[in-house]
C-alpha cells in the first residue's frame, strides 16, 4: 500500500444541510467549509487534513442541490467520499467541483481513523489489513475533471489547447 489517507467515519443519510450548514450559506466558502458536519462531527472542520477521506451509509449528499455541501469537502482537503451510494444531485456536482466519490458496497465496514488506500482508476480501495474492497468504475471523462480540479478547470485547459476559431 502506498499513500494511505485517514478516515473519517459517518452514518447513512447525510445530507447536504448538515455539510453545508443553512446558517452560513451567505457567507463565501471559506466560512461553511469551517461550519462543514458541525452538528454530527463538531471536530471536522478543525480536524480534517488535506488528504482525509469520509467513509460514510448510503445516501451520502441527500437533500437540496446545494454546490457548496461538496465543495465544503474539497476547500477542507478531503481526498475523496466513499460510500455505498450518493444522492444524483449531489454526486454530479462533486464531480463538478472537482471532489472524487467512490461507490463501494463494502465499504461501511472501514472503521474511524483507519488508514486506506485507494485506486481510483482500478477501482479499489485496500485496507490497512490487506483486504481489498471492489469500488463502482468510474468513466475516465469524471477522472479527468477530478484530475483537473473540476469542470471549469477541465474547460479551461481545453480551450487553451484548441482556442475557439
Amino acid at each position: 500500500m502506498t499513500a494511505t489517507h485517514r478516515v473519517w467515519k459517518l452514518g447513512a443519510d447525510v445530507d447536504t444541510d448538515a455539510l453545508a450548514p443553512g446558517a452560513w450559506m451567505q457567507h463565501g466558502i471559506e466560512v461553511i467549509a469551517r461550519h462543514c458536519l458541525e452538528a454530527m462531527r463538531p471536530d471536522f472542520a478543525a480536524g480534517v487534513q488535506p488528504g482525509d477521506v469520509v467513509v460514510a451509509g448510503a445516501n451520502f449528499g441527500i437533500g437540496s442541490s446545494r454546490e457548496q455541501a461538496a465543495d465544503a469537502l474539497r476547500h477542507l482537503g478531503v481526498a475523496a467520499v466513499i460510500a455505498p451510494s450518493y444522492s444524483g444531485l449531489f454526486f454530479r456536482n462533486a464531480f463538478n467541483l472537482g471532489l472524487l466519490l467512490l461507490t463501494c458496497g463494502g465499504c461501511e465496514a472501514i472503521a474511524e481513523g483507519e488508514r486506506i488506500a485507494f485506486d481510483a482508476r482500478a477501482g479499489t480501495v485496500t485496507r490497512a489489513d490487506g483486504t481489498v474492497l471492489r469500488a463502482d468504475p468510474i468513466p475516465g471523462f469524471l477522472l479527468e475533471m477530478v484530475e483537473a480540479g473540476g469542470l471549469l478547470n477541465q474547460l479551461k485547459r481545453r480551450f487553451e489547447r484548441r482556442p475557439c476559431p
